[in-house]
């Protein structure tokens, strides 16, 4: 009998367990499936149709998807967020870990002002602190321009056809470094000290212990820095939309993938083809997730 007492209350338990852990994670399953899934499965119905003045909206199955493999403003905008991923990804994560690795050395005191000065460019709304870079970039009252004339040289076209490429990973670098640096600064934080001590009793010098104990303890962080990074430049629009207005010839309305969804949705009326291409750009997002997630997990040796 003091078994049987035994199990149900270890049953009933188990039973408040799972209670309690839907009630804590009921309202954001709720969240996620009203704001991502729905939207998701709707963006997908509405690119399985087509609008025309003449038939009006009819289904037209996979002929939207067929339609944007042929898109040339749809593939030289991927290839332009691809090769903003290729040069601003490492960038983004060399500096944070840079950063991270220097403020592990310093002194609390200096560390943590040191960390709240990195990270404020991230604490700005991504739509202020591209107006902020867009009056810097201004030809003809920005700063740069006065502490050019200083010492009688001109001063770069931030803006124009061959400086807007810079001009945008200056922008979105300093906007994210910040955040990427506090997560490997707390992963740091977490290795133990003993560790360094053994190494230097070992006669390790400080680059060293860097580079053979601390950088692979934070390969974890690391690499879901890089995955939120990966995510966040491909899904690029914020930036070039607000200096859009100071540059419309040099960052077109299809610029980016995001910003062609919203030009055909807003300015041309071709909803369902948007929802195709925003659809699309989601798929997209997740192979490349799931591709890099699972060449990281192979080649770490977590998958044998």
């Amino acid at each position: 009998m003091t078994q049987m007492k035994q199990q149900r209350a270890r049953r009933a338990t188990i039973g408040r367990e799972h209670l309690w852990g839907w009630v804590f994670t009921g309202p954001f399953a709720v969240v996620f499936v009203v704001f991502l899934v729905v939207p998701l499965g709707y963006a997908f119905y509405m690119s399985l149709f087509s609008y025309t003045q003449v038939f009006g909206e009819r289904f037209t199955g996979l002929a939207n998807y067929v339609r944007i493999l042929g898109d040339a403003a749809f593939r030289d905008g991927m290839l332009l967020v691809v090769m903003y991923t290729v040069v601003m990804v490492p960038l983004q994560l060399g500096l944070a870990l840079a950063l991270a690795l220097m403020l592990d050395s310093f002194k609390k005191r200096f560390a943590a002002i040191s960390r709240i000065v990195i990270f404020l460019p991230y604490a700005i709304p991504a739509v202020i602190g591209a107006l902020m870079w867009g009056f810097m970039y201004s030809k003809m009252m920005g700063p740069f321009t006065s502490v050019f004339q200083l010492f009688g040289l001109s001063a770069p076209e931030f803006l124009s056809s061959n400086g807007i490429f810079g001009a945008l990973v200056n922008v979105v670098t300093w906007q994210w470094t910040g955040y990427y640096m506090v997560i490997l600064y707390s992963a740091l934080q977490s290795i133990p000290s003993e560790l360094y001590e053994s190494a230097r009793i070992d006669g390790a010098n400080e680059f060293r212990i860097a580079r053979s104990i601390k950088v692979p303890m934070v390969s974890g962080s690391l690499i879901m820095c890089t995955i939120f990074s990966l995510i966040g430049t491909l899904q690029f629009f914020t930036e070039p939309t607000i200096l859009r207005n100071q540059a419309p010839s040099v960052i077109p309305s299809e610029y980016t993938p995001n910003m062609y969804a919203q030009a055909l949705a807003f300015g041309y009326n071709q909803t369902n083809y948007s929802a195709t291409v925003s659809f699309s750009l989601g798929l997209i997002v997740v192979l490349f997730s799931v591709a890099f997630m699972r060449l990281t997990h192979r080649s770490s040796g977590l998958g044998d």
